[in-house]
Protein backbone atom coordinates (compact mmCIF):
# COMPACT_ATOMS: atom_id res chain seq x y z
CA UNK A 1 0.00 0.00 0.00
CA UNK A 2 1.25 3.49 -0.90
CA UNK A 3 2.02 5.28 2.37
CA UNK A 4 1.14 8.62 0.77
CA UNK A 5 -2.45 7.60 0.01
CA UNK A 6 -5.00 9.17 2.34
CA UNK A 7 -8.53 7.71 2.24
CA UNK A 8 -9.71 9.72 5.24
CA UNK A 9 -12.32 12.35 4.38
CA UNK A 10 -13.36 15.12 6.76
CA UNK A 11 -17.14 15.60 6.67
CA UNK A 12 -18.48 19.11 7.25
CA UNK A 13 -22.17 20.04 7.36
CA UNK A 14 -22.30 23.81 6.92
CA UNK A 15 -26.08 23.96 7.31
CA UNK A 16 -27.57 26.99 5.53
CA UNK A 17 -24.87 29.27 4.15
CA UNK A 18 -24.66 32.13 1.66
CA UNK A 19 -23.32 30.92 -1.70
CA UNK A 20 -20.39 33.35 -1.83
CA UNK A 21 -19.31 32.46 1.70
CA UNK A 22 -19.40 28.73 0.90
CA UNK A 23 -17.57 29.31 -2.39
CA UNK A 24 -14.82 31.25 -0.60
CA UNK A 25 -14.56 28.44 1.96
CA UNK A 26 -14.21 25.86 -0.81
CA UNK A 27 -11.60 27.97 -2.61
CA UNK A 28 -9.53 28.28 0.56
CA UNK A 29 -9.43 24.49 1.13
CA UNK A 30 -8.94 23.79 -2.58
CA UNK A 31 -6.07 26.30 -2.88
CA UNK A 32 -4.26 24.98 0.19
CA UNK A 33 -4.57 21.39 -1.07
CA UNK A 34 -3.24 22.24 -4.53
CA UNK A 35 -0.35 24.22 -2.98
CA UNK A 36 0.47 21.26 -0.74
CA UNK A 37 0.59 18.93 -3.75
CA UNK A 38 2.98 21.31 -5.52
CA UNK A 39 5.25 21.43 -2.45
CA UNK A 40 5.12 17.63 -2.12
CA UNK A 41 6.44 17.24 -5.66
CA UNK A 42 9.63 19.05 -4.68
CA UNK A 43 9.91 17.55 -1.19
CA UNK A 44 11.95 14.59 -0.06
CA UNK A 45 10.18 11.44 1.11
CA UNK A 46 10.61 12.53 4.73
CA UNK A 47 9.18 16.00 4.04
CA UNK A 48 6.06 14.91 2.14
CA UNK A 49 2.70 15.54 3.82
CA UNK A 50 -0.53 13.65 3.18
CA UNK A 51 -3.09 15.70 1.28
CA UNK A 52 -6.46 16.11 3.03
CA UNK A 53 -9.92 15.32 1.64
CA UNK A 54 -13.22 16.98 2.50
CA UNK A 55 -16.89 16.29 1.90
CA UNK A 56 -19.03 19.38 2.47
CA UNK A 57 -22.83 19.40 2.65
CA UNK A 58 -24.63 22.74 2.54
CA UNK A 59 -27.96 24.38 1.75
CA UNK A 60 -27.99 27.76 -0.01
CA UNK A 61 -30.41 30.68 -0.18
CA UNK A 62 -31.91 31.16 -3.67
CA UNK A 63 -29.04 31.54 -6.12
CA UNK A 64 -28.29 30.93 -9.81
CA UNK A 65 -24.76 29.96 -10.84
CA UNK A 66 -23.29 29.92 -14.34
CA UNK A 67 -20.35 27.66 -15.23
CA UNK A 68 -17.42 28.59 -17.45
CA UNK A 69 -18.94 27.08 -20.58
CA UNK A 70 -22.42 28.46 -19.90
CA UNK A 71 -24.46 31.07 -21.74
CA UNK A 72 -25.76 33.99 -19.67
CA UNK A 73 -28.86 34.03 -21.92
CA UNK A 74 -29.97 30.86 -20.08
CA UNK A 75 -30.80 33.12 -17.11
CA UNK A 76 -34.25 34.46 -17.93
CA UNK A 77 -34.27 37.14 -15.20
CA UNK A 78 -32.79 40.62 -15.24
CA UNK A 79 -31.46 42.34 -12.11
CA UNK A 80 -34.94 43.50 -11.13
CA UNK A 81 -36.34 39.99 -11.60
CA UNK A 82 -33.60 38.54 -9.39
CA UNK A 83 -34.50 40.99 -6.61
CA UNK A 84 -38.19 40.13 -6.93
CA UNK A 85 -37.36 36.46 -6.48
CA UNK A 86 -34.94 37.24 -3.64
CA UNK A 87 -32.21 35.47 -5.63
CA UNK A 88 -28.58 36.19 -6.48
CA UNK A 89 -26.49 35.31 -9.54
CA UNK A 90 -22.82 34.28 -9.83
CA UNK A 91 -20.50 33.38 -12.69
CA UNK A 92 -18.26 30.64 -11.29
CA UNK A 93 -15.30 28.45 -12.22
CA UNK A 94 -16.90 25.00 -12.50
CA UNK A 95 -17.82 23.22 -15.72
CA UNK A 96 -21.36 23.15 -17.04
CA UNK A 97 -23.99 25.78 -17.71
CA UNK A 98 -26.54 27.44 -15.43
CA UNK A 99 -28.19 25.87 -12.42
CA UNK A 100 -30.18 26.83 -9.35
CA UNK A 101 -29.48 26.29 -5.65
CA UNK A 102 -31.93 27.00 -2.88
CA UNK A 103 -33.62 25.87 0.33
CA UNK A 104 -34.60 22.21 0.40
CA UNK A 105 -31.79 21.20 -1.95
CA UNK A 106 -28.84 19.09 -0.80
CA UNK A 107 -25.64 20.54 -2.22
CA UNK A 108 -22.48 18.47 -1.92
CA UNK A 109 -18.97 19.79 -2.41
CA UNK A 110 -16.36 17.01 -2.34
CA UNK A 111 -12.88 18.52 -2.19
CA UNK A 112 -10.89 15.37 -2.85
CA UNK A 113 -7.35 14.73 -3.96
CA UNK A 114 -8.16 12.07 -6.53
CA UNK A 115 -4.57 10.82 -6.28
CA UNK A 116 -5.84 9.32 -3.01
CA UNK A 117 -8.58 7.41 -4.86
CA UNK A 118 -8.26 7.21 -8.67
CA UNK A 119 -7.17 9.68 -11.33
CA UNK A 120 -10.21 9.55 -13.59
CA UNK A 121 -12.62 12.53 -13.77
CA UNK A 122 -15.16 10.52 -15.78
CA UNK A 123 -15.24 7.84 -13.09
CA UNK A 124 -15.48 10.55 -10.42
CA UNK A 125 -18.59 12.07 -12.01
CA UNK A 126 -20.20 8.66 -12.53
CA UNK A 127 -19.67 7.72 -8.86
CA UNK A 128 -21.24 10.99 -7.70
CA UNK A 129 -24.22 10.17 -9.90
CA UNK A 130 -24.28 6.60 -8.60
CA UNK A 131 -24.54 7.81 -4.99
CA UNK A 132 -27.71 9.71 -5.92
CA UNK A 133 -29.11 6.79 -7.94
CA UNK A 134 -28.64 4.44 -4.98
CA UNK A 135 -30.18 6.96 -2.58
CA UNK A 136 -33.26 7.35 -4.80
CA UNK A 137 -33.58 3.58 -5.00
CA UNK A 138 -34.05 3.54 -1.21
CA UNK A 139 -37.19 5.61 -1.79
CA UNK A 140 -38.42 3.25 -4.49
CA UNK A 141 -37.46 5.61 -7.33
CA UNK A 142 -35.60 4.28 -10.34
CA UNK A 143 -33.20 6.75 -11.95
CA UNK A 144 -30.14 6.81 -14.12
CA UNK A 145 -28.13 8.64 -16.77
CA UNK A 146 -28.92 9.98 -20.21
CA UNK A 147 -26.10 9.62 -22.72
CA UNK A 148 -24.30 12.88 -23.37
CA UNK A 149 -25.78 14.60 -20.30
CA UNK A 150 -24.42 14.80 -16.76
CA UNK A 151 -26.58 14.45 -13.69
CA UNK A 152 -29.24 12.02 -12.56
CA UNK A 153 -32.52 11.63 -14.43
CA UNK A 154 -35.91 10.00 -14.00
CA UNK A 155 -37.54 8.29 -17.00
CA UNK A 156 -34.03 8.01 -18.42
CA UNK A 157 -34.75 4.90 -20.49
CA UNK A 158 -37.94 5.55 -22.48
CA UNK A 159 -37.55 9.33 -22.08
CA UNK A 160 -41.24 10.08 -22.52
CA UNK A 161 -40.96 12.63 -19.72
CA UNK A 162 -37.28 12.80 -18.71
CA UNK A 163 -36.67 15.00 -15.71
CA UNK A 164 -33.50 15.89 -13.87
CA UNK A 165 -33.36 15.47 -10.10
CA UNK A 166 -29.65 16.11 -9.56
CA UNK A 167 -27.23 18.41 -11.39
CA UNK A 168 -23.44 18.05 -11.44
CA UNK A 169 -20.69 20.57 -12.08
CA UNK A 170 -17.08 20.22 -10.96
CA UNK A 171 -13.68 21.81 -11.24
CA UNK A 172 -10.39 19.94 -10.91
CA UNK A 173 -6.77 21.04 -10.82
CA UNK A 174 -3.83 18.67 -10.23
CA UNK A 175 -6.52 16.04 -9.50
CA UNK A 176 -8.01 18.10 -6.67
CA UNK A 177 -11.77 18.60 -7.05
CA UNK A 178 -14.25 21.27 -5.98
CA UNK A 179 -17.91 22.16 -6.57
CA UNK A 180 -20.04 19.02 -6.96
CA UNK A 181 -23.73 18.08 -7.01
CA UNK A 182 -27.12 19.67 -6.33
CA UNK A 183 -29.81 17.13 -5.37
CA UNK A 184 -33.39 18.43 -5.36
CA UNK A 185 -35.09 17.13 -2.22
CA UNK A 186 -37.76 19.64 -1.13
CA UNK A 187 -36.81 22.35 -3.63
CA UNK A 188 -39.19 25.08 -4.83
CA UNK A 189 -39.16 24.02 -8.47
CA UNK A 190 -40.71 27.30 -9.64
CA UNK A 191 -37.23 28.81 -9.45
CA UNK A 192 -36.13 26.58 -12.32
CA UNK A 193 -38.70 28.32 -14.53
CA UNK A 194 -36.44 31.38 -14.55
CA UNK A 195 -33.55 29.56 -16.24
CA UNK A 196 -32.88 27.04 -18.98
CA UNK A 197 -31.37 24.47 -16.58
CA UNK A 198 -27.91 23.39 -17.74
CA UNK A 199 -28.83 24.90 -21.12
CA UNK A 200 -31.34 22.08 -21.75
CA UNK A 201 -34.72 23.46 -22.79
CA UNK A 202 -36.59 20.27 -23.71
CA UNK A 203 -36.43 18.36 -20.40
CA UNK A 204 -38.06 18.98 -17.03
CA UNK A 205 -36.69 19.28 -13.50
CA UNK A 206 -38.10 17.43 -10.51
CA UNK A 207 -37.51 16.82 -6.80
CA UNK A 208 -37.78 13.90 -4.39
CA UNK A 209 -40.72 15.64 -2.71
CA UNK A 210 -42.59 16.00 -6.01
CA UNK A 211 -42.01 12.38 -6.99
CA UNK A 212 -43.03 10.93 -3.62
CA UNK A 213 -45.76 13.44 -2.84
CA UNK A 214 -44.50 14.46 0.59
CA UNK A 215 -41.68 16.40 2.19
CA UNK A 216 -38.59 14.35 3.04
CA UNK A 217 -36.35 15.24 6.01
CA UNK A 218 -33.11 16.57 4.53
CA UNK A 219 -31.12 15.02 7.39
CA UNK A 220 -32.43 11.59 6.39
CA UNK A 221 -31.24 12.02 2.79
CA UNK A 222 -27.85 13.30 3.97
CA UNK A 223 -27.24 10.10 5.94
CA UNK A 224 -28.10 7.91 2.95
CA UNK A 225 -25.89 9.95 0.62
CA UNK A 226 -22.97 9.82 3.06
CA UNK A 227 -23.24 6.05 3.34
CA UNK A 228 -23.25 5.53 -0.42
CA UNK A 229 -20.37 7.95 -1.02
CA UNK A 230 -18.31 6.18 1.63
CA UNK A 231 -18.94 2.80 0.01
CA UNK A 232 -18.42 3.92 -3.59
CA UNK A 233 -15.21 5.84 -2.92
CA UNK A 234 -13.98 3.41 -0.24
CA UNK A 235 -13.33 6.36 2.03
CA UNK A 236 -13.11 6.69 5.79
CA UNK A 237 -15.39 9.53 6.85
CA UNK A 238 -14.33 11.68 9.80
CA UNK A 239 -17.13 13.74 11.35
CA UNK A 240 -16.28 17.26 12.51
Amino acid sequence: MNEFINKKVVFLDLGKMDYQKAWDYQEEIFGKTVDLKIRNRKASKEEKVLTPNYLIFVEHPHVYTLGKSGDEKNLLLDEKGLKQRDATFYKINRGGDITYHGPGQLVGYPILDLDNFFTDIHKYLRLLEESVILTLLEYGIGSGRIEGLTGVWLDHIEQKNPRKICALGVKASRWVTMHGFAFNINSDLSYFESIIPCGIDDKAVTSLQKEIGKEIPLAEVKEKMKRHLVNLFEMELIEE
